[in-house]
C-alpha cells in the first residue's frame, strides 16, 4: 500500500493488511491502527517463516492496541519503533509500557477518539490466563475499533466466553470484521486460545460479517521445530472448513503475512 493509498481510505473503505502472527493493520476513515505490532524479523527465540513485510504496511500508525503483555504480542524492540505512538491496553500494562518510556494510555469501556477523527477503540473482554508471567502485569483484553461505517474486533489471545454474543451490543453495531487466532506458535495449543472450530464458534457468536484469521503459520520455535512441519500451515484449513460448517454466512478474508485486501 502506497501512502497515497492509505489516505484513499477515507473514501469509506476499509484496508487491512497482515503482517504476521497478531500483527494487523487497519486503515479506515483517513486513520492507521496497529494491533500487537512484531515488526522485527523475529521475536525473540522465535524465528519467522517469511521475510518482515515491507514497511509501508505499518509505518506511522495513530494508535497501536496491545491485548496483553506476553512476549509474541508485546515485543519492547518493536514497541520503541513507535515513539510517541498511544499504546493502547488495560491499565495495568499501560502503567508497566509507561514505566519503559513508552505512551501506554490506559483504555476501558469508553470509546477512546482516535487522532481526534471518527475512529475510537475500547476495551472489550477477553479470558487468557494460562502461562502467567512473573515479571509482566497478565492483566489481558480484546479491543474493539468503530469508525463511520465499518466495526472490527481485534480478540488477541482468548478461548470462547459467554459474554461473546455481546460484542455487537458493545459496538452499538454489527460486527463488520473480526481478527481472530485460530493457533499458536508452536504443535501444541495451550489453555487460554482458540483452535480452528472454536474460531469459527467466536465467529458464529459474534455474527461477525467477515474474518481474518490470524496468530497462525508465522513463529516457530527454532531447534526442534522446521517452518515446513506440517502443524504450521494445518490450522487454516481447519479453519476454513469449520467456518464453511459453522457460519457460510461469514466471509473469509483469506490473506498470508504481507497481504493486503480493502473491503468497500
Amino acid at each position: 500500500m502506497t501512502d497515497s493509498a492509505r489516505s484513499d481510505r477515507a473514501d469509506g473503505a476499509l484496508s487491512v493488511s497482515w503482517i504476521g502472527h497478531s500483527t494487523v493493520t487497519l486503515d479506515l476513515d483517513g486513520v492507521r491502527i496497529l494491533t500487537d505490532p512484531l515488526v522485527k524479523r523475529h521475536n525473540g527465540p522465535l524465528r519467522r517463516r517469511y521475510p518482515m513485510p515491507h514497511p509501508r504496511l505499518y509505518r506511522d500508525p495513530d494508535a497501536v492496541l496491545i491485548s496483553h503483555l506476553h512476549h509474541d504480542h508485546a515485543e519492547l524492540p518493536s514497541l520503541r519503533m513507535f515513539p510517541g505512538v498511544p499504546l493502547l491496553s488495560a491499565p495495568l500494562n499501560a502503567a508497566w509500557l509507561r514505566r519503559r518510556g513508552l505512551a501506554g494510555v490506559d483504555l476501558g469501556e469508553e470509546w477512546h477518539p482516535i487522532a481526534d477523527g471518527p475512529v475510537s477503540v475500547r476495551a472489550a473482554p477477553a479470558v487468557h490466563g494460562h502461562r502467567p508471567m512473573p515479571h509482566r502485569p497478565n492483566a489481558v483484553n480484546s479491543h474493539l475499533v468503530r469508525g463511520s461505517r465499518w466495526t472490527v474486533w481485534a480478540v488477541g489471545d482468548t478461548e470462547l466466553f459467554d459474554a461473546m454474543s455481546d460484542i455487537p451490543e458493545m459496538l452499538g453495531r454489527p460486527l463488520d470484521l473480526v481478527l481472530v487466532p485460530i493457533a499458536g506458535w508452536g504443535p501444541r495449543l495451550s489453555g487460554g486460545h482458540l483452535d480452528p472450530v472454536q474460531a469459527a464458534e467466536a465467529c458464529v457468536r459474534t455474527g461477525a460479517a467477515r474474518a481474518l484469521a490470524v496468530h497462525w503459520g508465522t513463529l516457530h520455535p527454532p531447534i526442534i521445530h522446521r517452518p515446513t512441519d506440517p502443524w504450521i500451515d494445518r490450522p487454516h484449513p481447519e479453519f476454513v472448513r469449520a467456518l464453511e460448517r459453522l457460519a457460510p454466512d461469514c466471509e473469509l478474508i483469506d490473506l498470508r503475512p504481507g497481504e493486503s485486501a480493502t473491503i468497500s
